[in-house]
């Protein structure tokens, strides 16, 4: 049974959400501040949590605080954040602190049930992230600086074990959240091919009917941060304007 931790200071709201997952069949810790969900997480007791869902408008420390620390904490735990008032402003700062996908305040328990399942499909290794919806799996054609070792492949640098779904750039080992790792194998699946946010965000995210191309630009930039020497000059992840991404080196 998946487990959940549910951060929302609105008890009505908490409650409600609450029984509505409950329902569902996931398992759930509450918290109502950052604070104490920070501390719970810090002393997990019973089943870990799995998946997060985070109020950005929290008394005390906010929801883009929380999100950092939790990162700074583990890489693997999928956040989705609650949004009450849709603004640009708040979903890309909440997506650039982290978080793997949002939904906006009213939400409906199928819309929510619906992020949660696909947040918790991506960070399951099984899922064999790299091969949906782009038609190249990991065994595609050698592109520019590759050099491939079964599942293993070595992009200039920076080496992508499909297999064991590790980065390492010059030997440092690089920590990915889900989707940030399953955006580098979707786009290094076939270097030099240009892939729309769209196929993207099919591929990724599983739910390209509720998305939007925020969650593809705000993944990349935290990918860039982590794999390039430059981030505002990349050299793996690479911006087709008007198109969307490929993945080089050049």
């Amino acid at each position: 049974m998946p487990h959940v931790l549910l951060i929302e200071d609105d008890a009505s709201v908490r409650d409600g959400m609450e029984l509505v997952l409950r329902r569902h069949g996931y398992g759930v810790e509450t918290a109502a501040t950052g604070e104490e969900a920070l501390a719970l997480l810090a002393g997990e007791r019973g089943a870990p949590v799995e998946l997060a869902v985070l109020d950005l408008m929290l008394p005390g420390m906010d929801g883009f605080e929380v999100c950092r620390r939790i990162r700074a904490r583990t890489a693997s735990l999928p956040i989705i954040m609650l949004t009450a008032r849709g603004d640009d402003q708040d979903i890309v700062a909440g997506l650039e602190a982290g978080a793997d996908d949002y939904v906006v305040k009213p939400v409906t328990a199928p819309v929510l049930e619906a992020r949660i399942r696909a947040a918790l499909r991506r960070a399951e290794p099984a899922a064999g992230p790299g091969t949906s919806g782009t038609g190249a799996g990991p065994g595609a054609g050698a592109g520019p600086g590759r050099a491939d070792h079964g599942d293993r492949t070595d992009h200039g640098g920076l080496v992508i074990d499909r297999a064991g779904l590790t980065v390492t750039k010059h030997g440092t080992p690089i920590a990915l959240p889900p989707t940030e790792l399953r955006v580098l194998l979707e786009l290094s699946s076939a270097p030099g091919r240009v892939l729309t946010r769209e196929q993207l965000l099919a591929s990724v995210w599983d739910h390209s009917f509720l998305g939007d191309s925020r969650l593809v630009d705000a993944a990349v930039g935290r990918l860039r941060a982590k794999i390039e020497d430059v981030p505002a000059r990349p050299r793996y992840v690479q911006t087709v304007r008007g198109f969307g991404y490929r993945f080089g080196p050049l």
